[in-house]
Parts: C-alpha cells; sequence; structure tokens
C-alpha cells in the first residue's frame, strides 16, 4: 500500500507541474471565477468536502472491474476541482487521475515507466448552480447520481475519459 501512496504523491507532484499555475496576466485580471469550495460555508461546505471523499471511495470500488485494466492498472484519483463564479454558477469541474506502466529490461534489470495524466471534465449542464450540484452529489454514492440538468452522472463522464 505505501507503495501506491508513493507513486499517487509522485504522480500528483507530476500533474501539477503541468501548468497548475496560472499566468502573471491572468492572476492580475479581475477574474470572477475561484475555486468552488471556497464559496462554501456551514451545511454545504461540510456535504461538499464529504462527497469528495465518497467519491473516491466509489472509484476505488469499480476500478479493478473497469478504469483500471490493461497496461495502466494502478489509475488513481489526485483532485477534483471545480470553479465557480459569484453568482454561485459552476463554471468547469475537472476531476484528474494518473496511473504508470513500468517494464522490467530482463537484460539489465532497469525500469522504465511510462506515466499517463488524464483530465477528465464533469458533464455538468450549463449555468448548473453551486447549491444544485452539492446537492446532487449529497448521497451515498455519488459517483453514480445525476447531474443537475442533465441525464447524467460522474461515472459516465469517467467512462468518456479514462
Amino acid at each position: 500500500m505505501s507503495a501506491r501512496n508513493a507513486l499517487a504523491s509522485l504522480l500528483f507532484a507530476i500533474v501539477c507541474g503541468f501548468g497548475a499555475a496560472a499566468p502573471a496576466s491572468a492572476a492580475s485580471s479581475s477574474a470572477s471565477y475561484s475555486d468552488l469550495g471556497d464559496r462554501l460555508a456551514g451545511a454545504e461546505f461540510e456535504a461538499w468536502y464529504g462527497a469528495m471523499g465518497r467519491l473516491r471511495e466509489d472509484f476505488d470500488q469499480i476500478c479493478g472491474d473497469t478504469f483500471c485494466e490493461g497496461d495502466y492498472s494502478n489509475i488513481q484519483p489526485l483532485r477534483l476541482r471545480c470553479s465557480a463564479d459569484a453568482r454561485g454558477r459552476v463554471g468547469q469541474c475537472v476531476w484528474t487521475f494518473a496511473a504508470s506502466n513500468e517494464e522490467i529490461d530482463a537484460a539489465t534489470g532497469r525500469i522504465s515507466v511510462q506515466p499517463k495524466v488524464w483530465r477528465c471534465r464533469l458533464p455538468l449542464a450549463p449555468m448548473t448552480s453551486v447549491s444544485a450540484l452539492v446537492g446532487a452529489l449529497d448521497v451515498a454514492e455519488p459517483l453514480y447520481a445525476t447531474l443537475p440538468g442533465t441525464s447524467k452522472s460522474i461515472y459516465d463522464g469517467l467512462s468518456d475519459c479514462l
């Protein structure tokens, strides 16, 4: 299990290096979007972060039978991040995942690693409200919950991405 956590940490570091910082011009503009979690308080805050934990659990439960087959059998969810505007509307949600495939050279003992990162957009309806999204995901198995204004779930979005 510690090797799996080490891999997840390493891959997270790789992902963070892929343009995680905003350009200076973007940071200095008067952007109206920020992290959805920063716009929550009280019960919505608790519901959102509870749903984030349950989403990871849901993914872990199905990974081996679905997405985690083939060359990249060690897919790890990294972070689900959503943007929201000052009016309480969700801009976009992206859940990042990472994995690696390792090959051992029998002649030399060297190990080659092929890392892979996925950026999966949630299939949200335009103008989805923060409250509606938080409410939809505040269930026992949020991976399968129907997203507001759609007939799709986060699982459906991952099926199109991973």
